[in-house]
C-alpha cells in the first residue's frame, strides 16, 4: 500500500516538474522564433531594415535569408511539438485530480445550518407611545388626471 502511494506521489511530482521545464523551453522557443521572424528581411525592407539589414549579411554571410528561414521552420516545428506535448501532459495532470473532493462535500452536508439570530428587544424604559397614523389622509388628485382643454376662441 505504501509503495503505491509513494509511486503515485513520485509520478505526480515528476509530471509537475516536467511540465514546468517544458514551459520554460516553450517560452525560450517563442522568444527565439519571434526574434528570427523580426530579423528576416522582407521584400519591401520593412522591419528587417529597422534591425540593420546589412548587419545580418555581415554576421551570418550573404545567404542569411536561407539560414533564418530554416531556423524559423525548425523553431516553428518545435513550437507545435511542445504545444502538443504540454497539452497532453497538462490534461494527464488534471485527469488525476478530482474536480470536487468527496470528503469535503460530505462534511458540508452533515453540518447543521446555523439558527437565525433575532435582534434583541429594546428595554422597556425606552418604549414610548407609538405614533398613530392620521385618521383621514388628504385626497390628492393625480397630475395626469383628465382635465378639460382650455377653450380658445377661433381666430378670423
Amino acid at each position: 500500500m505504501t509503495f503505491a502511494v509513494t509511486t503515485t506521489f513520485f509520478l505526480s511530482s515528476l509530471l509537475s516538474i516536467s511540465i514546468n521545464v517544458l514551459l520554460v523551453v516553450f517560452v525560450i522557443v517563442c522568444l527565439l522564433m519571434g526574434l528570427l521572424v523580426l530579423m528576416q528581411r522582407p521584400k519591401q525592407e520593412g522591419l528587417g531594415a529597422a534591425f540593420g539589414g546589412g548587419v545580418t549579411d555581415q554576421v551570418f554571410g550573404a545567404r542569411t535569408t536561407n539560414v533564418l528561414q530554416k531556423g524559423t521552420v525548425y523553431l516553428a516545428s518545435l513550437f507545435f511539438l511542445l504545444s502538443l506535448v504540454l497539452a497532453i501532459l497538462i490534461g494527464k495532470q488534471n485527469q488525476n485530480k478530482p474536480i470536487i473532493d468527496k470528503k469535503d462535500t460530505a462534511a458540508e452536508v452533515s453540518k447543521p445550518a446555523p439558527a437565525p439570530i433575532a435582534p434583541p428587544a429594546p428595554p422597556s424604559s425606552l418604549i414610548t407611545e407609538s405614533p398613530t397614523a392620521p385618521e383621514s389622509a388628504p385626497e390628492t388628485t393625480p397630475q395626469n388626471a383628465e382635465q378639460p382643454a382650455p377653450q380658445t376662441p377661433p381666430s378670423e
